[in-house]
């Protein structure tokens, strides 16, 4: 990897921030160069919310990146502003639990994540932005997976019993990112 630009977009108060803040800082932990910009729609919470992240081995000539290679949405409407602007040969990660399309291209690695069906099983709907991140790690493999748990153990560990279930979700965004992609391969 010489840079990867990824979009996280969605509603406000779906944790897209704190999910493109911790790559960022998975991306810094790892020596490599980073950008984070984040973007609110007029309303915070309920209205549109993207950032984008930008993960280098090298300098970072522009943050602004209008043509992402990955894509994380947990909203349909981010789905369909976003997904046309997505390289060819990037990677899309849809929370299928909320949103009922593709993105019906065939020139990107789309992983459709069942996320919130993911965090109520866990028990708390407030994890599915760990769930999309562990999965688009897992797709991208843009940072480590042990980075990534380490610096969920560093920034979210203040309440132990929240910690554990973000660890656990984190783990289970992963996992299933891995088995599409595999089951993507053979298909």
């Amino acid at each position: 990897m010489s840079q990867y630009e990824v979009t996280f977009a969605g509603f406000g108060g779906q944790g897209i921030m704190t999910a493109g803040q911790l790559l960022a800082y998975a991306g810094i932990h790892e020596g490599k160069q980073v950008v984070w910009i984040p973007s609110y729609g007029p309303e915070m919470r309920g209205g549109t919310a993207y950032c984008t992240v930008v993960v280098s081995d090298s300098r970072i000539g522009s943050p602004i990146i209008n043509t992402p290679l990955g894509l994380v949405v947990f909203n349909r409407p981010s789905l369909e502003k976003f997904a046309p602007r997505v390289k060819p040969g990037g990677t899309i990660i849809v929370n299928s639990s909320l949103i009922d399309i593709t993105s019906n291209r065939n020139d990107v690695a789309e992983i459709l994540v069942p996320a919130n069906d993911i965090a109520i099983k866990a028990g708390n709907v407030k994890t599915v932005n760990m769930i999309m991140l562990g999965a688009f790690v897992g797709a991208t493999e843009v940072v480590s997976y042990n980075t990534l748990i380490e610096l969920v153990k560093e920034k979210m560990g203040k309440k132990k019993d929240l910690l554990e279930m973000n660890l656990q979700v984190v783990d289970e965004g992963y996992h299933f990112a891995k088995s599409a992609l595999r089951a993507k391969v053979k298909a």
